[in-house]
């Protein structure tokens, strides 16, 4: 292990002899336009207490070229992560002067200039422990501290911190700003961004008083960005968590930026929370879309309490955040915006992900055991977020909502601007609620994996809802009759169920839809009955939660090998056409495809990817013109046609515009690129054809797109190049080399890719090794070979025991993704 890797125990010792005060960042940014300066000048000051007479500070970048240990300079005494101090007193004034390194990985200070104007961008990203490659700091979350900012920029740039500026003092083209200091906060959610950024303003009136608002996206986006409606969700929120919480707003301004090439969705910074540009929609967008925006404004919203104003004291309690964020996202959503079906969107696309990944090997509790950094970085999983919150929405049944927020009240003003642990939680929650939650605790929070439910018959032939790996749940069954071929509601039971049987009296319902409503956690099956009824007429349900539902049931049966995968897809191709839920309907275009894709076998693959092919083309002309699903069915399409060549010629002639697009269907630039990947995979294209279409969109997005496009052309020669550049050529940005690998294995053409299988398994040590764990993250899993057995995998774990352990896991949830796609193959 490199002393980057910070473990739980090191760290917990430092914060029991060390208290942090302030801290002070000194940042020259001027040299940014220059892509020639890879680096930036860093001054740190750091306050603190101390018990112990040594200790470090965490730095991660080009040199430390200065150490003052309260006014004495030491030699420095840097390792390339810490920063070893000594001669401590009992207060403790620390100054570093070091070279941070610009970064085009999303980590730390991220640099990006936009090809349509030349301009540059900076925005910071922390989480978890990135702040060290910007300035020297305390990188633990229990170390919290108040920070002041001084950036110095070039004059006309906006400069964005957590707070609003203090001073601001222009310079022969500079600009100097120094912010006002934030209240106590972890290294990871502190920021900073700055160049020419398009700002719209607005403000906030509430409880807390006014709150100033800010949008901010690059120049060149400006156009498509939508403030308004960014705007309305945000005022909404707040309205919604100041009502709930009873706790104003701490953190000053609420500004949100959009940024180019951003590792995750968003991120929870108080007064400057970031955003992936994925939210500006530059062509047409769906509904869905729009809703998923809003679902994460609110989410990071949510966190301005839980994360930001109480923080978790380890990684370990990490869904104290992120479970509370991800369910009051949903639940806001659904409370106090227009987005009144949250619930649905949450049930099959959250809660998927929940159920792929606690069924993984690698599955572990909501309050996981994190023992150092490597391990949290992977902890932002399915688990932590998904599972989490569907949870706590278990949790809001059993407690009541009231008892819920009440607690959460109590929670925020006994534990404000400190950290805590489940303990700390439970013990409001109960007092509010008046329950024993420790037995709850412990079968949903510190166990892992997933109960399942179906029906079935007891000794005397009644029948029973059993529960495989029992736990408490509280549910709903819905029974539901074919009345005239509509499926009708008859009653809905609720239901608390304990053990491993429970009498259920279901009368001849000829679907009985268990966990109906979405209450709990489970996997829910339905009974061959109930899947006859759900075959010829699951598009009539006229429910859309029942009707999600019932499509969760049929993909998890589907990935278990218990549904046939052929049947699963003739399903999808009877009713898809009819789902009104637009986000409904993506995640089942989106499952489908992989079905068809991943988990037939070879013989059959050629004739169902063409059926799907067509289902997809069918959907495409079958929706209403300028419908959200419409634009959903032109995606599948267009995905579709990159493993099946049979719809080339009519996409060419779309295209090129000597064919009519379908009425009401916009061929945006983002639209045109998907098709013309398709055409580029199965070897329908021409280097013409790319340039042709840059030239017309020769943004950061287009270029991104073309670079996908090349590496998706079907030769040896450009799949060889592709495997090099991924691996080898250090200047791709972290978008890039998603393109790069996501053209690699287009088209699933393994007669191509498969002899790099063993090089791959040579290669994902040194890649973990040299290069940053972001980058080595997409690296090891976007490369995993899709081998015919096991044996390659199996003969690296055994030999690479030693491994580290976040490198294991990787390759361990790789492994079992394909074992679960042979074994489905096999079962056909």
């Amino acid at each position: 292990m490199t002393t980057a890797n910070l473990t739980r125990e090191e760290t917990a010792a430092r914060s029991a002899a060390v208290t942090a005060r302030s801290i002070r960042v000194e940042l020259d940014l001027t040299g940014a336009p220059d892509q020639d300066q890879a680096t930036f000048p860093v001054r740190t000051t750091l306050e603190f207490d101390a018990t112990t007479t040594t200790t470090w500070i965490d730095f991660i970048g080009e040199r430390v070229a200065r150490v003052v240990v309260n006014g004495i300079e030491q030699a420095v005494a840097y390792d390339g992560a810490r920063i070893v101090v000594d001669g401590l007193a009992a207060q403790n004034t620390v100054e570093i002067e070091a070279s941070g390194l610009y970064s085009r990985s999303g980590e730390g200070l991220h640099r990006f200039v936009d090809p349509v104007d030349g301009e540059t961008y900076l925005y910071t990203h922390y989480e978890p422990a990135d702040a060290r490659r910007v300035m020297a700091c305390f990188e633990q979350p229990d170390m919290k501290s108040r920070y002041t900012f001084v950036v110095t920029a070039p004059e006309g740039w906006h400069v964005l911190s957590n707070q609003s500026p203090a001073h601001t003092a222009l310079a022969a083209g500079t600009q100097i700003v120094e912010f006002a200091p934030t209240l106590p906060l972890s290294s990871y959610i502190t920021c900073v961004a700055a160049g020419p950024y398009h700002r719209v303003q607005d403000t906030w009136t509430g409880e807390a008083g006014e709150i100033a608002l800010g949008v901010f996206c690059r120049a060149s986006l400006a156009p498509h960005l939508d403030a308004d409606e960014i705007l309305t969700v945000t005022k909404q929120g707040l309205d919604f968590f100041h009502e709930a919480f009873a706790f104003p707003y701490p953190w000053g301004k609420y500004d949100q930026i959009f940024v180019p090439e951003y590792n995750i969705g968003a991120m929870e910074n108080p007064g400057l929370v970031t955003f992936t540009e994925a939210y500006i929609f530059r062509g047409a967008s769906t509904r869905a879309q729009k809703s998923g925006r809003a679902n994460t404004i609110l989410h990071e919203m949510a966190h301005m309490w839980f994360g930001d104003l109480v923080t978790m004291r380890w990684w370990d309690d990490l869904w104290l955040k992120e479970s509370f964020a991800d369910y009051m996202g949903s639940h806001a959503s659904a409370a106090a915006t227009e987005y009144t079906d949250a619930w649905v969107a949450f049930a099959n696309r959250r809660k998927a992900w929940a159920y792929t990944q606690d069924q993984l090997p690698t599955t572990h509790p909501i309050v996981a055991d994190i023992t150092d950094l490597e391990a949290a970085k992977l902890n932002f999983d399915g688990i932590t977020y998904a599972k989490g919150a569907s949870v706590l929405k278990q949790l809001v049944a059993f407690v009541g909502e009231d008892a819920f927020f009440e607690g959460a009240r109590r929670y925020f003003v006994k534990h404000a601007y400190g950290n805590t642990t489940l303990d700390d939680l439970l013990i409001e929650l109960e007092q509010a609620s008046g329950r024993d939650l420790r037995d709850w605790s412990k079968a949903w929070l510190e166990t892992s994996g997933m109960s399942t439910l179906s029906l079935a018959q007891d000794a005397s032939g009644a029948t029973v809802l059993h529960q495989m790996e029992p736990r408490p749940h509280r549910v709903q069954v819905g029974l539901y009759d074919l009345v005239d071929g509509t499926l009708t509601l008859r009653e809905r039971i609720g239901l608390d169920i304990l053990d491993e049987s429970t009498p259920l009296d279901t009368g001849d319902a000829e679907l009985v839809l268990i966990n109906d409503a979405d209450l709990t956690y489970a996997k829910a099956r339905l009974d061959d009955r109930s899947l006859d009824a759900v075959d010829e007429a699951l598009s009539t349900l006229d429910d859309e939660l029942a009707r999600g539902l019932v499509w969760s049931a049929l993909w998890n049966a589907t990935r278990d090998g218990e549904l046939p995968v052929i049947q699963y897809l003739s399903i999808v191709g009877a009713h898809a056409q009819h789902e009104t839920n637009v986000g409904v309907l993506a995640g089942l275009l989106a499952n489908a495809s992989f079905a068809a894709r991943a988990y037939l076998p070879e013989a059959l693959s050629p004739q169902a990817l063409a059926a799907w092919l067509d289902t997809t083309w069918n959907g495409l002309h079958g929706a209403a013109p300028g419908s959200g699903a419409q634009l959903v069915w032109a995606r599948a399409m267009a995905e579709a046609a990159e493993v099946s060549p049979g719809r080339a010629d009519e996409i060419r002639a779309l295209l090129s515009g000597t064919a009519a697009a379908p009425e009401g269907l916009t061929l945006d630039a983002d639209l045109r690129w998907l098709l013309l990947t398709a055409l580029a995979a199965t070897g329908n294209t021409t280097e013409a054809d790319v340039v042709r279409e840059l030239e017309s969109d020769d943004t950061a997005s287009g270029r991104t797109a073309a670079l996908h496009v090349r590496a998706a052309v079907p030769t040896a020669a450009v799949r060889d190049a592709a495997w090099s550049s991924a691996w080898n050529d250090l200047t791709l940005s972290n978008d890039h080399l998603d393109a790069t690998i996501s053209g690699f294995r287009a088209g699933g053409r393994r007669d191509l890719i498969a002899k790099f299988d063993e090089d791959y398994f040579a290669r994902i040590i040194p890649a973990w090794q040299a290069r940053s764990i972001e980058i080595a993250r997409r690296l090891v899993v976007g490369l995993f070979p899709a081998t015919p057995t096991l044996t390659l995998v199996d003969a690296w774990l055994a030999e690479h025991p030693d491994a580290p352990a976040a490198l294991r896991r990787l390759v361990i949830e790789q492994r079992d993704h394909r074992e679960r796609a042979l074994r489905v193959q096999g079962a056909l």
